[in-house]
Parts: C-alpha cells; sequence; structure tokens
C-alpha cells in the first residue's frame, strides 16, 4: 500500500512540476512558445512521458485555465467575506477580479483568450468557469432585491460588470491603457455607478 501510494504521489509530483514548467515558458515567452518539447527540456524529461500525463498542449492550458479559475474564485470569496452589505460587497469583489487579473497575468489570457488561442467551448465546460458568476450574483440579486438567480435581470447586471471590467482589464494586459493611477480610478468609477443604477 505503501508503495502505492508513493507512486501516486511521485506522478502527481511531475503532474505539477508540468504544470509549473508550462507557466515558467509563458511568463518567459509568452503563449504562442509554449511546446510539449520545451515543458519536457525544462522539467528533463523526454516528451514521450508529457504526453502520458497530458494528450496536447491544449490539455495543459485547459487544466491551467481550472486552476485559475480556482483561485479566482478564492479571492472572490475572501473579498465577498469581508463585507455584509451586497453592495460593499460587489466594490470588493470586482475590485478583487481585477487584483486577480493582474498578478496573474498569464492565467487570466489563457482564462478568458486575450492573447491566447482560446477553446472557449472547453473552458465553458469547465464547472470551475461558472465560480465568478457563482460568487457575484447572490450580491447582485440581494441588492437588487430578486432572489431568482435565473432571472435575466441578474444575469444583463452581471455581464454589465463584467463587460466593463474584463474590457478595462483586456486593454491594459494589451499595453494600451493608461497609468495605474487613471486605470484605478475608471475602475471605482465604473463599480460604483454599476452599483448606484442596479441600487433600488
Amino acid at each position: 500500500m505503501a508503495s502505492k501510494d508513493r507512486i501516486l504521489r511521485l506522478k502527481e509530483e511531475t503532474r505539477i512540476n508540468i504544470l509549473d514548467a508550462a507557466m515558467c515558458i509563458v511568463k518567459k515567452e509568452g503563449w504562442a512558445a509554449l511546446s510539449m518539447r520545451k515543458i519536457a527540456d525544462v522539467i528533463e524529461y523526454t516528451a514521450p512521458i508529457i504526453y502520458e500525463y497530458f494528450a496536447n498542449k491544449e490539455a495543459i492550458i485547459l487544466e491551467l485555465t481550472r486552476k485559475g479559475y480556482l483561485m479566482l474564485g478564492r479571492d472572490l470569496e475572501e473579498a465577498k467575506a469581508k463585507h455584509r452589505s451586497p453592495a460593499h460587497q460587489l466594490e470588493a469583489m470586482w475590485t478583487a477580479y481585477w487584483n486577480f487579473a493582474f498578478a496573474n497575468k498569464e492565467l487570466y489570457q489563457a482564462m478568458f483568450g486575450v492573447t491566447t488561442n482560446c477553446s472557449c467551448e472547453q473552458v465553458n465546460g469547465l464547472p470551475e468557469a461558472d465560480l465568478p458568476w457563482d460568487i457575484i450574483t447572490g450580491s447582485i440579486g440581494e441588492l437588487m432585491k430578486i432572489d431568482d438567480m435565473e432571472s435575466p435581470v441578474i444575469c444583463t447586471k452581471y455581464y454589465t460588470f463584467w463587460s466593463v471590467i474584463h474590457g478595462l482589464i483586456s486593454i491594459n494586459i494589451l499595453s494600451r491603457g493608461s497609468s495605474d493611477e487613471i486605470n484605478r480610478q475608471v475602475l471605482r468609477d465604473a463599480i460604483g455607478g454599476i452599483i448606484t443604477s442596479i441600487t433600488p
């Protein structure tokens, strides 16, 4: 039994090493440079061993995307837990969303196809991709006094927030934005404006 546990542990360590190597390459050279052979070189394994863990490069990107959503979900939950009022929760969560994007720029690019060839169908199939919606819409519903989380009104307001904030993030990831101070003011104005517009 101990031997089986050791084998499983070694397999999990190798899997983690593959993902860590992929992120290391992406941070240095960008998503376009990622390849199975480069990953193999970094961890000093042969390429066929990498294929035992992941079918292709896209499978590695999808797994990193899944991990990104889990990290973002944790950040949003932590931000939400610090406040009781739904308005303050929304402000804190969307600020945390912004902070996550820039603290984990490469992951964010994979999660939303910014400068990567994102397979949206595969990403949308990840249960973890629903985490931002699941966490944020409760506060929107509470603020607007709507109990039905499937309400088209809640959907519209969520995507109003997301479109503005994701758009601003994307502009800046592509290095076409203004200074950090101006960006943060635009972010605050956008979040505050939307919150005011949906407060009864």
